[in-house]
């Protein structure tokens, strides 16, 4: 059985993760360049923080999070309208055989972490942080 039959459940092949931060360089590009001629996406500054590629390499997951958080629907809905041209500059730019199909998704990493650092910096975790500190000491 060849390697790509059995990536599905598995981690990405090398290929994938190529292919996938090649399109992510490229969607940045894009947006950074303000090739997008799209109110939203001129006015919002848009961080592509990730792409995950399926294994036969036809659609591109995209993951994007506006600068703040903020209109993060509104930049999707924007990017969903600029699909077509998206995925042929993204394709002549990669130089794939085939086109992709992109799909953008809310990428929801940043909100994680910054959970984690309100937890972190929460008056009780310090305070039991500093607990642990003198326990060290003593």
């Amino acid at each position: 059985m060849s390697r790509t039959h059995h990536q599905t459940g598995s981690e990405p092949s090398q290929r994938m993760l190529r292919v996938a931060e090649l399109i992510r360089h490229a969607m940045s590009d894009l947006l950074s360049r303000g090739d997008v001629l799209d109110p939203v996406l001129e006015t919002n500054v848009v961080t592509i923080a990730s792409v995950r590629m399926s294994p036969d390499l036809k659609l591109a997951t995209i993951f994007v999070m506006p600068l703040g958080g903020q209109n993060v629907e509104a930049v999707i809905e924007a990017l969903d309208r600029n699909k077509k041209m998206l995925r042929t500059e993204i394709a002549r730019r990669v130089n794939l055989k085939f086109a992709p199909d992109v799909r953008f998704r809310h990428d929801v990493g940043f909100d994680s972490t910054a959970k984690i650092d309100a937890i972190l910096n929460s008056p009780k975790v310090k305070k039991d942080l500093e607990r642990d500190d003198e326990k060290d000491e003593g």
